[in-house]
């Protein structure tokens, strides 16, 4: 069964993406990082915090879990639900993907479930955003963009599997038959970008940064075609690319990046770390967005793709 959470009696739902956190010792980067956190939380009072992937950087000498909790300290410290999906870089070191979400589901106001089995990767999984009368008003999706490929001939990073665009298929089907018929309107969150992030930027669109490449994988496994088929989803969202932040509209989906938030990681002086925010509005179809970074200053104007 899905993780259901509601509208604010406003009907605001208010989420805050926290990406490429690197958690790696706990000494003076990292509690830089956590003071970022915790001014975009100061900012925004969020209802959900997502990390999109490589939230610790494990060594080997690293306990894995206990980096990770004092990574999300802050987050559990406020009692604020938040939900993980990995990253690249996550179990590099003595822990395997099915032991951290195990860990991560544990902790205290963790709403990540490990997903099926059967599905690729771990951590594939829905959150339902409930209206009053207990009617599914919005969807959020969690996806396993995986490593590196496995394939030996192919180079580069890993492509969500053809196992996990049906899983998603199949869940947007039935929260649309609880719909009467009408796809409910969701967002999908990964951490590796999809090829059409490249795309669309080449082709002109987008606002925000591209200070480097798009590290995306080099096939294209078909769920940017999986979500405009099924028509619900809104906006992606990932991370990985730690000095780009753009998103721009792509065949009716916005393809959005996070802003980094680690500084154990590289980056650049004058790319400052932040978050994104994402407000859903109970009853519209469609999202705001814009960036808080740690300094408090927000973003909301973007600079048009130069292309």
């Amino acid at each position: 069964m899905n993780h259901r959470m509601r509208y604010r009696e406003d009907g605001t739902f208010t989420i805050i993406q926290f990406t490429d956190v690197h958690w790696t010792d706990g000494l003076e980067l990292d509690r830089q990082t956590q003071a970022v956190m915790e001014t975009v939380m100061d900012a925004e009072d969020p209802d959900l915090v997502v990390f999109t992937g490589d939230l610790i950087q494990p060594t080997d000498k690293a306990d894995a879990v206990d980096m990770m909790r004092q990574a999300v300290e802050s987050v559990v410290r406020r009692g604020i639900p938040w939900a993980f999906v990995f990253g690249n870089h996550d179990t590099e070191a003595h822990i395997t993907r099915a032991e951290l979400v195990e860990a991560i589901i544990a902790q205290p106001y963790s709403v990540t479930r490990r997903g099926p089995e059967r599905l690729t990767g771990e951590g594939n999984y829905v959150i339902e955003i409930g209206h009053a009368d207990g009617k599914c008003g919005a969807a959020l999706y969690f996806l396993d963009s995986g490593n590196v490929s496995c394939v030996p001939s192919i180079d580069g990073y890993d492509w969500i599997r053809r196992d996990q665009i049906d899983w998603y298929a199949e869940q947007s089907r039935e929260l649309a038959a609880k719909n009467a018929g009408t796809s409910v309107p969701a967002l999908a969150f990964f951490h590796i970008p999809l090829p059409e992030y490249e795309e669309m930027w080449l082709e002109g669109a987008g606002y925000g940064s591209k200070l480097e490449k798009v590290c995306c994988p080099n096939v294209n496994s078909g769920l940017f075609a999986a979500m405009v088929e099924q028509g619900d989803v809104m906006g992606t969202f990932c991370g990985h690319d730690h000095i780009n932040d753009y998103w721009g509209e792509w065949y009716g989906i916005r393809l959005c990046y996070g802003r980094a938030t680690g500084l154990n990681t590289y980056g650049r002086e004058d790319f400052p770390h932040g978050a994104r925010i994402i407000r859903l509005q109970e009853g519209v179809c469609g999202f705001t967005t814009w960036l808080r970074l740690g300094t408090g200053e927000k973003i909301e104007q973007m600079i048009r793709n130069p292309r």
